[in-house]
């Protein structure tokens, strides 16, 4: 609950007569103003000051002789890493956090500043691999977001031009990302950083199938592995993102089916995306297998109607784009009622927006090609004003008369 909350509400309560103006203070004072704006100053003001000096260097590096150059990338790496180091060990932590990012910057830059004085050629992503290996070292000693996102930022980036420059897959960036990030998100528990790690571990898959030109469906394996191991761990407050970012992906594949298939533009993809039907459909159903029994034990066997969204209804071959447009309907039927049932603000709100959506994305497959298209956007922009108000309505008469829950890990 925010200070924000508490202080429009609590003037609310006060009128009521529920609770005294006395009382409204002493709640106001258990929530401190946050100063995570303030925090991030120090973050973004040497991400600047970073960008300056490289701009600066590349603008003037012809000029430099050879010893020069590398005198001035050994010293600007060190000296942000002291700054950083001192700065932290005196309390400045997010100052000293922000050198320590301009001090990862910087040795990235010596990497391929380094390479290009030379004339040295990469063959692979390695030089990648090791800015992020380094980026990993700093999120280890020193615990930080933000380092964190910039390590995870390089072996996503590392995967990419591994795939772009060399069309191959970086198993290594792979491996070393997977068991490296991974281990420092199971180690805080953070569920900010497990965003970062589920969103980076969907695109790297993404990137395996793709590099080898497998079906594409396949993968819908590793993501759903995913999206299974978040009902094998036991902090769901903390790891719930693992599940949410594998939804939030295989949603919008759905959507993307719904927008841009129909017709006979299905048979025209098919080859290009459909597995063999026995592996692949093997493959999901151990898996959902495993996922119903983990769920069935933590009491959550409700949650399996998750896997609906997963698209193996595609072998149906046939309107596949209304069969999906029910998909997402249920699902966001599923995610408000789940709102409702865990008194969760967060959900309900995000049952609303995807049940919106799947309202507009079936009103327009069902009109665009015979209604005047002035027509369409008026009825259909009348119909998403009716359609929020009545959820928004239903919404705030159901915080009115409770209060939000707190247990949303289920």
């Amino acid at each position: 609950m925010s200070r924000h909350f508490v202080q429009t509400e609590g003037r609310r309560w006060v009128e009521q007569g529920i609770i005294t103006p006395e009382q409204h203070q002493q709640i106001m004072e258990l929530y401190g103003e946050k100063k995570r704006a303030a925090g991030l100053l120090p973050l973004l003001g040497g991400l600047l000051v970073g960008l300056g000096i490289l701009s600066f260097t590349a603008a003037n590096w012809q000029g430099m002789p050879q010893l020069m150059r590398l005198l001035l990338l050994i010293a600007v790496m060190a000296g942000c890493y002291g700054a950083g180091e001192a700065l932290s060990k005196k309390g400045h932590s997010k100052t000293g956090i922000a050198f320590i990012g301009l001090g990862l910057l910087s040795f990235g830059a010596g990497i391929v500043l380094t390479a290009q004085m030379f004339h040295l050629e990469a063959y692979d992503a390695t030089s990648w691999i090791v800015w992020g290996c380094a980026g990993l070292l700093s999120t280890f000693l020193y615990r930080s977001r933000f380092l964190f996102t910039i390590s995870a930022a390089l072996f996503t980036a590392a995967q990419l031009y591994s795939v772009t420059e060399f069309h191959q897959f970086s198993y290594a960036a792979f491996a070393i990302g997977l068991v490296g990030l991974g281990g420092y998100v199971w180690r805080r528990q953070d569920s900010y950083q497990v965003w970062q790690f589920s969103l980076s571990f969907i695109a790297q898959s993404v990137m395996l199938v793709a590099v080898h030109d497998w079906k594409f469906l396949w993968t819908a394996v590793p993501v759903m592995a995913l999206y299974t191991l978040g009902d094998a761990l036991p902090n769901r407050k903390a790891f719930h993102p693992l599940q949410t970012a594998v939804l939030a992906a295989v949603f919008l594949f759905d959507w993307f089916v719904v927008l841009f298939m129909g017709k006979g533009d299905f048979l025209a993809v098919r080859h290009d995306w459909l597995p063999a039907a026995a592996p692949f459909l093997a493959v999901m159903a151990l898996l959902l297998l495993a996922s119903v029994v983990l769920k069935l034990r933590s009491g959550r066997g409700i949650t399996a109607i998750e896997w609906l969204l997963v698209p193996v209804l595609l072998y149906v071959g046939h309107a596949v784009d209304a069969i999906y447009v029910i998909v997402l309907f249920v699902f966001s039927l599923y995610v408000l009622w789940r709102g409702y049932a865990e008194e969760w603000r967060l959900k309900i709100n995000l049952g609303t927006v995807l049940f919106l959506i799947g309202t507009m994305t079936a009103y327009g497959k069902l009109t665009w090609d015979f209604m005047d298209k002035s027509l369409f956007f008026v009825v259909g922009g009348a119909l998403l004003l009716a359609v929020g108000w009545l959820l928004n309505r239903r919404k705030r008469e159901f915080f009115r008369n409770g209060k939000e829950g707190t247990d949303h890990a289920r």
